[in-house]
């Protein structure tokens, strides 16, 4: 299948019907996902019902597109967060992010698979089951939108809907081998409606082959909502076109330091030192440099607010059902935090959102020295099924941290982060590479990564 900005292309010019898009699709998430366990829910019979009343006019119209089963909605469709707890929960309507994919011209077709409330760097939950990632089905797809990295890896759709609270889009895209892009905090929509000053750390956007199609659908979601808690600085005028546009001669920065002072795989550095000298092929000029912050702070506070939220929405889940909490309503991992989490006192929960303050604003000279920093996306190498297993709490406490380390700090800033897919491990496995800029630069980042993408193609889907 060609990217979306293709797709989009032929559809509009009559060389593709848009029915027969989606029956292709369809055809292809029938086909591969009962090996993959990409996609959880479906709406099949209402998506070419809603090709043939007619579609918007929109960039992406006629596109198969697929939406996370988590942080945002879907009107009719089960809204579970990967959990037993939310289990028969249906949406009543779109959220505003998805009314957005919606009008872009964006055909839904169903949900994608995510661990219980995002919590993890695999996307093997108890409710649906494990993701597999395309490239072996040994092997995971990533976390937490792995469901939708699988989906667009195998083929089955060009792009789909993710979310990143701590490397959730980075993280899959350098597993399966996709571009993923995290905006600046506040560029696009955030999550259910209620949310937004409770949750600063998570992002929407989405995975892609191609840099062109995660601009063009930036291009199409960005612009403020009013009555967000969190507005980015002003966007380009065109994401898409900074893609084709030269990003001049920037300063970059390269740290293969692991911010949690565990070690990097080699491969994973040896990404990163490579992508560094791509960019200096370039024009770029590039040095060994660090941002300075305190990363164990930093880890503590996202820590604390991201369960402080899933503390609140399990509350109201259970006064919805009038009940206590069960012993099989929440995985052990989930039951661990959550517990922990209910004896936070408010002034601990300001004081992480002090840190999250404080953090964003130590690491600000650094990026007013450089242009971007160069590091790896994870600090292992694609890891087994099973390795990271929130039935088996100490297996996340033991392997977790060397998956999100290098991706959360950027979540705690609001910096605009992306996952390029440009090397291999000795397996033959994705390995991705991690470029970040300055809050609202989305502009150099781009630019950069239409450039390397010129220079180093990679393969769209699995080999």
């Amino acid at each position: 299948m060609d990217d979306a900005t293709a797709l989009a292309g032929d559809i509009r010019r009559g060389e593709l019907k848009a029915r027969e898009v989606i029956e292709e699709a369809i055809r292809r998430i029938e086909q591969r996902n009962p090996a993959l366990n990409a996609v959880v829910n479906s709406r099949f019979d209402e998506a070419l019902a809603e090709v043939d009343r007619g579609l918007p006019e929109g960039p992406f119209t006629g596109v198969p597109f697929l939406v996370k089963d988590l942080g945002v909605e879907v009107a009719g469709l089960p809204a579970t967060r990967g959990s037993r707890l939310f289990a028969d929960v249906i949406a009543a309507q779109d959220s505003p992010l998805v009314a957005r994919y919606r009008k872009a011209g964006l055909v839904l077709l169903g949900t994608t698979n995510t661990p219980e409330f995002g919590k993890n760097a695999s996307t093997e939950p108890l409710l649906h089951g494990p993701t597999r990632n395309p490239w072996r089905t040994t092997h995971s797809a990533g976390g937490s939108s792995g469901g939708s990295a699988a989906a667009v890896a195998s083929g089955m759709v060009p792009v789909a809907h993710g979310n990143d609270g701590g490397g959730s889009i980075r993280i899959p895209s350098s597993m399966c081998g996709l571009f993923g892009f995290k905006p600046s905090r506040g560029r696009v929509p955030g999550a259910s409606i209620g949310d937004g000053f409770a949750y600063p750390l998570s992002v929407q956007h989405v995975l892609t082959t191609t840099v062109r199609d995660s601009a063009a659908l930036l291009d199409a979601v960005c612009a403020p909502m009013p009555g967000e808690p969190y507005n980015a600085p002003p966007a380009s005028i065109s994401y898409a076109a900074d893609v084709n546009t030269s990003p001049g001669s920037l300063r970059v920065a390269l740290c293969t330091s692991n911010p949690s002072g565990h070690p990097t795989a080699s491969a994973c550095a040896a990404a990163a030192e490579a992508a560094a000298k791509l960019c200096e092929s370039l024009g770029h000029h590039v040095s060994e440099a660090a941002p300075a912050y305190d990363a164990a702070a930093a880890g503590q506070a996202s820590a604390a607010v991201m369960s402080a939220v899933s503390l609140a929405a399990i509350r109201r889940r259970l006064a919805e059902l009038g009940r206590e909490l069960a012993d099989d309503d929440l995985e052990p991992f989930t039951r661990f935090l959550y517990d922990r989490s209910t004896s936070m006192t408010a002034d601990q929960y300001v004081e992480a959102l002090r840190t999250v303050d404080l953090t964003g604003r130590a690491m600000t000279p650094f990026f007013e020295q450089y242009d971007v920093l160069i590091t790896p996306t994870i600090a292992g190498t694609v890891p087994p099924l099973g390795l990271l297993d929130t039935s088996r709490p100490q297996s996340m406490f033991e392997n977790a941290a060397q998956y999100a380390s290098y991706a959360s700090p950027f979540n705690i800033t609001g910096q605009p982060a992306m996952s390029m897919p440009l090397a291999r491990d000795e397996t033959g496995l994705p390995v991705g590479v991690q470029f970040v800029a300055a809050v609202g630069r989305e502009d150099v980042l781009f630019r950069l990564a239409g450039q390397i993408e010129r220079a180093t193609p990679w393969p769209r889907t699995v080999p």
